[in-house]
């Protein structure tokens, strides 16, 4: 099964709702479950939240997290990796990192799935830059490419091994290029 659409209901009623696995979306009254999530995916996910943390994390600049439900708006979204910058990281009174998160990522990163929808996952991409984030990356293990999203400007496609992949201006110091982020699926 692809999606999984229920009757509309309101964000606060879904809320209420008990966790799915894999996560469901509420979007637009629809609530959507994602697809699980397969090896080429997991990888992605898993080595560049990791390559993010070490580099921006200790140094109190940014940090990734995988599959974070992220509530603002009129919508409540699990992005694959979303990741926060330090000041925008919500936290308790005690200053332990909060459960909850009301505002979209300063960046958005989505990895395709097989038969998932391409234009949901865009859509989401689009719904976190007109709110604030920084930046959005849709990665298709399945075309090696990844399309990079920017407030207010065209997307531009990344499909060559050796280009460089453009970051948000707090995440200069990662210099990986197309070929770098695949090379994670490589066991040999």
């Amino acid at each position: 099964m692809l999606d999984t659409l229920t009757p509309s209901i309101t964000l606060e009623q879904f809320l209420r709702q008990p966790e799915t696995k894999p996560a469901s979306e509420f979007i637009n009254g629809i609530v959507t479950q994602k697809i699980m999530p397969q090896g080429e995916h997991s990888s992605i996910q898993g080595e560049l939240t990791s390559t993010v943390n070490g580099l921006f994390k200790k140094a109190r600049i940014a940090w990734a997290f995988p599959e974070l439900r992220c509530t603002f708006g009129d919508r409540s979204i699990v992005a694959d990796i979303a990741v926060f910058t330090w000041e925008h990281i919500p936290t308790n009174p005690d200053g332990t990192i909060a459960n909850t998160f009301n505002q979209p990522p300063d960046w958005v990163i989505e990895i395709l799935s097989p038969n998932q929808s391409v234009n949901r996952v865009v859509v989401n991409i689009l719904y976190c830059l007109d709110r604030g984030s920084q930046m959005g990356w849709l990665i298709d293990p399945a075309e090696r490419l990844v399309i990079i999203y920017q407030p207010n400007q065209q997307p531009i496609a990344i499909a060559i091994p050796d280009q460089m992949l453009i970051v948000p201006s707090f995440a200069n110091a990662l210099q990986l290029s197309l070929g770098q982020l695949f090379d994670c699926l490589k066991v040999n």
